[in-house]
């Protein structure tokens, strides 16, 4: 590049002070250049630390990406993270401590659904804005109770609808479901049981896990003993790898089917052998580098995938709903307005609620009477082959 000569510097730097000036003469609003605080409560260690751990690094990244975009018009994120030890009793304790500290914006809570429905009244009362990771419907329904709370997980119906569509399609006709003892489990047992009532695929054994346990042989060989066509998994990661295993140990020959509460790190290192050929149904983030970036939001799926994978060596599927959550609170922050460098979280909420974006874990569309943003097209049917997952067809 050629040198810039003196007399254009003295020339630049006139201009600069003279419009400051005309900036400061007719009342030139400043610019904010406060942080955007977000309150992150993950679960950093206990039976859940995997996925918290996940959550926490795609925030980081996401929050790292954001500040050096210049984006954020002169501000920057600042993010507090705080272990809830997978315990909704500290999940609790922080979300007082979060939402009484004046200069936090808003809070993503983690994948635990017990922790998210336990603060459900906090959050309203203290009216801080939230989104929850977790899945089940009852943290963000009835809406009229949770007009502070948001959530970005898939819905039960969305993926027992798009499971039992898959299953129907190879003609499956008996079935069996291994399922977590919580609020998300029972709810997807519910919505398993309608989709295969109208699907005609016969429910032969239900057995539920706590989410704690780390030995489902018992439950599996139960199931499997009554020969389904199909092993339907809705657990979490860990619980669903053990499952696969368990399920191979006890000589099934049928299909597994996994709930997408069950994704967890695209390659599959030791349970490889047992999931081969195993149905997931999860968002395209997972596989996008199967896909073809036709479209910017693709091209952005792709971009996160590599940067995540560069950074950490592998992927872990849920990260994009955290990086999601940034991206959506950021957007509102930025859109609510109010006094330079006060939080204004009512304003962030209402911005919240009418937010559609083709995020990185697929479009999302929230609106005051869907606190739920994650869209049924999102998911689609991924199958386990060589050692990770892949798209299916």
């Amino acid at each position: 590049m050629s040198p810039i000569r003196s007399v254009t510097i003295t020339a630049l730097a006139s201009a600069l002070v003279a419009t400051t000036l005309t900036g400061c003469q007719f009342g030139a609003a400043e610019q904010d250049t406060s942080p955007i605080v977000i309150a992150a409560d993950l679960e950093l260690s206990g039976p859940a630390a995997p996925v918290g751990k996940a959550y926490q690094r795609a925030l980081e990244l996401k929050v790292e990406q954001l500040n050096s975009s210049g984006a954020l018009g002169g501000r920057t994120i600042e993010l507090k993270v705080k272990d809830n030890r997978s315990d909704a009793s500290e999940s609790l304790r922080n979300i007082d401590d979060f939402s009484s500290d004046s200069r936090v914006s808003a809070i993503i809570m983690g994948g635990c659904n017990e922790c998210a429905i336990g603060a459900v009244k906090t959050i309203n009362d203290k009216k801080i804005p939230t989104i929850a990771l977790a899945a089940a419907s009852a943290i963000a329904n009835p809406v009229a109770e949770r007009r502070y709370v948001f959530k970005l997980a898939p819905n039960a119906a969305d993926s027992a609808a798009a499971l039992t569509t898959e299953m129907r399609r190879r003609g499956i006709r008996k079935a069996a479901v291994l399922y977590a003892d919580d609020s998300y489990g029972q709810e997807g047992l519910t919505a398993l049981g309608s989709e295969f009532e109208k699907a005609d695929i016969r429910l032969v054994g239900s057995e539920k896990v706590r989410t704690t346990v780390t030995d489902v042989n018992e439950p599996v060989g139960t199931l499997t003993a009554g020969k389904p066509q199909a092993l339907v998994v809705w657990t979490p990661p860990e619980q669903a790898m053990l499952a696969a295993t368990a399920a191979q140990s006890a000589g099934f020959k049928g299909s597994l089917f996994f709930d997408a509460a069950a994704a967890g790190d695209l390659f599959l290192g030791a349970s490889s052998r047992s999931t081969d050929n195993a149905t997931l149904i999860f968002t395209q983030t997972m596989v996008i580098d199967d896909v073809i970036a036709t479209t910017p939001a693709k091209a952005a799926r792709r971009q996160w995938f590599q940067d995540y994978t560069a950074r950490f060596g592998g992927y872990h599927g849920f990260s994009s709903f955290a990086a999601d959550a940034v991206q959506l609170i950021a957007d509102a922050e930025l859109r609510a307005g109010g006094p330079a460098g006060k939080v204004n979280r009512d304003g962030l909420r209402d911005v919240l609620e009418t937010s559609q974006m083709d995020g990185l874990s697929g479009p999302i569309r929230m609106t005051p009477d869907n606190h739920s943003g994650l869209m049924p097209q999102a998911l689609t049917t991924l199958v386990a082959r060589g050692g990770r997952w892949r798209l299916a067809g």
